[in-house]
């Protein structure tokens, strides 16, 4: 099946997808996901309930919509760039075929990304609304409680663990200053594997 169908001029896209919403002043802004949840109740028809996080201004709100909601696609473009430096408050990526620089202010992504990390660099209207990290990134830890002589991957238990970017995630208890780390980027930073 096809992500988006041409109907009525409108096109139609699924909800995992980026979309556009009318506030209630009229004015178009970008939008994404976060939680997505198709409820069909006993009698009437279905619905999606959804959190969505706006990337302007980084807020998230709940919305209900309908089956067959119509959304206008924005005109967002995903450049791959690798990070090459912080300047003060911002974050600089470079497009490595052209050699163009990008500065981003902080968010979400600061926490997961290292110098010379690629990136999807997400542009709107010629303006940086976000930055997308690798869905899985790999981190030196820097600071733990150290692990102890028979502390297996199989024998349970958890402490948290600081890694080089600030970033705290629960980590097994074999796991040692120095160590590098597998960290799921979906979610906010969980802990996956111990990187080989």
């Amino acid at each position: 099946m096809l992500d988006a169908l041409l109907h009525a001029n409108c096109i139609i896209v699924p909800l995992s997808t980026f979309y556009l919403l009318e506030s209630t002043d009229r004015k178009n802004f970008p939008l994404t996901r976060t939680e997505f949840q198709h409820v069909h109740p006993g009698r009437g028809a279905s619905f999606c309930r959804t959190k969505v996080r706006n990337y302007l201004n980084g807020n998230t709100k709940e919305e209900t919509f309908r089956n067959g909601t119509t959304f206008e696609v924005p005109d967002i473009t995903n450049l791959q760039m690798q990070y090459t430096y912080k300047d003060e408050d911002q974050y600089v990526f470079m497009d490595m075929e052209t050699f163009e620089e990008c500065r981003c202010p902080p968010g979400d992504f600061e926490k997961f990304i290292t110098e010379g990390m690629t990136c999807a660099v997400l542009q709107w209207n010629g303006k940086v609304i976000g930055v997308e990290p690798p869905e899985k990134v790999t981190l030196e830890v820097t600071m733990t409680d150290p692990g102890l002589k028979g502390n297996t991957a199989g024998s349970g238990g958890d402490k948290p663990a600081t890694l080089e970017t600030g970033l705290t995630v629960t980590v097994p208890l074999f796991i040692n200053i120095g160590d590098k780390v597998v960290v799921n980027t979906a979610n906010g930073g969980e802990y996956k594997e111990r990187a080989k």
